[in-house]
């Protein structure tokens, strides 16, 4: 047997075994281990938001009932303070009857949103007056409060809407609605602009990020004014609020992606839609919600929002001190949440960098 004849008959007969016949697709124990750890943790985003919507929203929405709603009784004397009393006790705390002189007080009162419904009754009539601007389910409740007092009292029944919403806006939502829009457009567009923050430093971050800003503002501002007739005045003023409004929400955005990374969007998502429309009061007033909702109504941007920009459509009288006051302590901890963190991160590099210059100095020299 010639060598090269030798030499195939030894590599036949000691080749390396095979390994087993696997099918196509059929992943190794480790590799299907890894596999669904990152499935677990892509699903986690997902879970979450299923979970904090529906926690959210059901929790704020299930049962909405008046809590101490303060309304009001129309009379003068010891018969109008017994009657007023009787309505708040037999209410078991869903209301707190004041009593009111005259029917013009009932109705500044009202206007003033000092009182969500006042009841007027006389010897031929019942009147309630109600605002369905400020809260159009508020002024439904309240007429089915008063309306069966006015019929055990065999009296006839009217009400009256002392500051009625827009003509295009016959529920009073199209605001919240507006809400709606400059939240999920501030915050989306957060992202993109955080994304690229690194890349373009602290001042054209700032620049683009308040031109972001003012373009979703101006977009929610002109499809809720010329488009559908919701802002009929003041226009101008209501888009400054919305352009804070969502200054606020992409200043927030900024500042946590370098510390949340892919986390930033269910974050503000929480912060902005969980959260947010819950306690704005654009569907219920905080009398109408679970406390803790009703306790984030009185410091949140979104309530703070909605309350300016009702106040400057259907309310121009009312003062905007509080509102501005709590969108410019929102943007002024979201700013310095920026300043902070990519402080921090810009640190972080130096010291990385220095690091690096270092071992390569090391290197240079132990090469030499």
């Amino acid at each position: 047997m010639s060598e090269v004849a030798k030499y195939n008959y030894v590599k036949s007969h000691h080749a390396a075994p095979r390994p087993p016949h696997r099918a196509p697709g059929v992943l190794r124990p480790a590799g299907l281990g890894r596999t669904l750890l990152t499935f677990a943790t892509h699903i986690l985003v997902p879970l979450f938001l299923a979970a904090g919507m529906g926690l959210a929203y059901l929790g704020a929405f299930h049962a909405p009932a008046p809590r101490e709603l303060p309304v009001g009784i129309v009379g003068q004397g010891p018969t109008a303070q017994v009657f007023a009393q009787t309505v708040t006790d037999q209410s078991d705390g869903a209301l707190v009857a004041h009593v009111v002189a005259t029917t013009a007080t009932a109705e500044r009162q009202v206007r003033d949103r000092d009182l969500a419904a006042v009841y007027a009754p006389t010897t031929t009539g019942a009147t309630l007056y109600v605002s369905t601007a400020a809260s159009e389910t508020t002024a439904t409740a309240a007429q089915k409060v008063f309306l069966p007092i006015a019929y055990d009292q065999h009296l006839p029944f009217r009400v009256v809407d002392v500051v009625p919403a827009g003509d295009q806006d016959t529920t009073g939502q199209g605001l919240f609605f507006l809400l709606v829009a400059l939240s999920v457009g501030g915050y989306a567009s957060a992202i993109a602009v955080a994304a690229f923050a690194t890349r373009l430093g602290a001042v054209w971050t700032a620049v683009v990020g308040l031109a972001t800003a003012g373009v979703v503002a101006g977009i929610g501002t002109v499809v809720a004014g010329p488009v559908y007739g919701v802002v009929t005045t003041h226009t101008w003023q209501v888009f400054l609020f919305a352009w804070m409004y969502d200054a606020v929400i992409i200043a927030l955005g900024i500042g946590l992606h370098p510390l949340l990374g892919r986390w930033t969007t269910p974050v503000l998502t929480m912060l902005f839609v969980m959260l947010n429309f819950t306690s704005s009061g654009g569907i219920f007033q905080p009398a109408f919600q679970p406390g803790f909702f009703a306790a984030l109504n009185t410091f949140w941007s979104g309530a703070a929002w909605l309350e300016a920009a009702q106040d400057l459509q259907y309310f121009p009288g009312a003062s905007l001190g509080r509102s501005s006051l709590v969108l410019a302590l929102w943007l002024a901890a979201a700013v310095l949440l920026c300043v902070v963190v990519h402080g921090l991160v810009a640190r972080r590099s130096r010291i990385a960098r220095a690091r690096e210059v270092s071992r390569l100095e090391e290197e240079e020299v132990v090469a030499a």
